[in-house]
């Protein structure tokens, strides 16, 4: 249900006309384009092109109760010259009035600008690439992953540096909101309380989507996203949570933060969800450079082994219950499709995105072990399938990346993580937080020293990764922010690794 104000019921009268309402008296005009632009899901003839009418984008968007058109433009130039494709996309109250324009019949590998036009007003411009024709030569690919921003922990500089890159695609990795607040040293706040409605779920996006530096980082190129735990609950799985284990109170929640992240991310109509379920995980191929493949490990998940995840979070104490064979991260139907993927995979780079560390990380000094539940080391079953599917499919070159922990880690991903000199089936980077606080220094000595396969760790870095993909070597550029608290902070190389073509993990470049 919409909610509506007083605001929203005067903009009525305006909808589809230049906007502009009566307050205290006076006339006064307002933007229906604050939450920007932005552009996904590329194929190699269409994209989605997205944006979501809201004047009024922390009190429930101050739209109107009913429909409004919204013309959308595709160009070949950023004057808007050469027309590429136009239409009209009515965007409905029960989207939150998002729009989710699919234009088709585009040329493969090719760059396009676009905008809006609805209420009188026009959008800022936003830039997108559709993807190169499938088997088609491609020299060099370049594309940023990110995950974790937590608004209330820092600025969102790292998405600034981001915008001034040359990227052909941006892949997020989730906890694009986070629902509740945490952490020390808040440089701004969340507005509302831990929303569990649609419309506290749409004004906790709003808020996120409200920055300028992230609405930079969505008008430069296509993006990509799968969700984590914060887009609904913390550390959930499935149908539950710490917070709400009822699974019919929990299945209302998700139902209602399924739909926000739907009409908040520029994916296709066919993606809408159906109340709590939708479906995340998906494939792109871009030309003969690289085969993506999107994954999701909550919404199919097993619930966390050993006692853990009951009333708090996820622990570290073993239990047999951890080794079962019939324990998923990905569900039985995603695993077999997630084969399927592997074998027909024809890219000279495979990557798989996916949530969290896939490495084992024994987190307990000297003898014996202990893991965090909430990872693939609380489903290592799930894990051992997942690596046997890559061994026996044999993709070119895998790569798996990876968001969630809020730090850098670069790892070898084993056959066997108990035998150092096992074989490496992929290689593994993980991104840090744009600006979520990381783990403290004692965890990352102990999971350097502890697990043979880490090549590289660090925690008190806050930024997101930038890849390089050529015929020869997939490059990835680990960026750091000089200071989250500070706005406007400067982005640096922190260092740099490389994965050469035909041989499984990564060196330092």
């Amino acid at each position: 249900m919409m909610r509506l104000t007083r605001r929203g019921l005067l903009l009525g009268a305006a909808a589809l006309g230049p906007l502009a309402v009566l307050r205290h008296g006076r006339a006064q005009s307002a933007d229906p384009f604050t939450l920007g632009v932005a552009s996904g899901s590329p194929r190699p003839d269409r994209l989605v092109l997205w944006t979501r009418l809201a004047p009024q984008p922390l009190d429930g968007g101050g739209m109107p109760d009913q429909p409004v058109p919204v013309e959308w433009e595709l160009a070949e130039d950023e004057r808007f010259a050469r027309i590429a494709a136009r239409g009209t996309f009515t965007a409905i109250p029960a989207h939150g009035h998002s729009v989710h324009a699919e234009p088709t019949g585009l040329a493969p590998g090719r760059t396009y600008w676009y905008r809006f036009r609805a209420m009188g007003a026009e959008s800022p411009v936003g830039r997108t690439r559709t993807a190169p024709a499938e088997g088609a030569a491609t020299d060099r690919f370049r594309f940023a992953f990110a995950s974790c921003q937590m608004y209330e922990h820092g600025y969102f500089s790292a998405y600034r540096h981001m915008a001034g890159q040359d990227l052909d695609l941006v892949v997020h990795l989730g906890d694009y909101i986070y629902e509740m607040s945490w952490g020390r040293r808040h440089v701004r706040r969340h507005t509302g309380a831990i929303p569990t409605e649609l419309w506290e779920f749409r004004d906790r996006w709003a808020l996120y989507k409200g920055d300028p530096d992230l609405a930079a980082a969505h008008r430069i190129a296509p993006w990509v996203a799968i969700w984590d735990d914060h887009e609904v609950a913390n550390d959930y799985t499935n149908d539950r949570s710490p917070r709400t284990e009822d699974p019919k109170q929990f299945l209302r929640i998700r139902t209602a933060a399924y739909q926000a992240f739907w009409e908040h991310m520029p994916l296709p109509m066919a993606a809408a969800p159906k109340g709590p379920d939708m479906r995340i995980h998906e494939r792109y191929r871009f030309g003969d450079m690289l085969d993506l493949t999107l994954l999701d490990d909550r919404q199919y998940r097993s619930h966390p082994p050993c006692g853990a995840g009951k009333g708090n979070a996820p622990g570290h104490a073993d239990c047999l219950d951890r080794l079962s064979a019939e324990r998923t991260m990905l569900g039985a139907p995603q695993e077999e499709w997630l084969g399927r993927s592997l074998g027909e995979a024809r890219g000279r780079w495979t990557i798989l995105a996916q949530q969290t560390l896939m490495a084992e990380l024994d987190r307990k000094a000297g003898e014996g072990q202990s893991f965090w539940m909430d990872g693939w080391d609380g489903y290592p079953a799930a894990r051992g399938r997942l690596l046997a599917a890559i061994a026996e499919r044999k993709p070119s070159n895998p790569v798996v990346i990876s968001g969630d922990v809020h730090a850098f880690w670069v790892a070898d991903l084993k056959e066997d993580f108990a035998n150092p000199a096992s074989a490496t089936l992929a290689s593994e980077i993980v991104g840090t937080s744009i600006t979520s606080q990381g783990p403290n220094e004692a965890t990352i000595r102990t999971g350097q020293a502890e697990n043979a396969h880490i090549k590289y760790a660090r925690g008190d870095k806050r930024g997101y990764v930038a890849m390089t993909l050529t015929k020869d070597s997939a490059r990835a550029d680990l960026m750091a922010v000089d200071d989250a608290f500070e706005q406007n902070s400067a982005v640096r190389p922190l260092v740099s690794f490389v994965i050469e073509n035909g041989q499984p993990g990564a060196k330092p470049a």
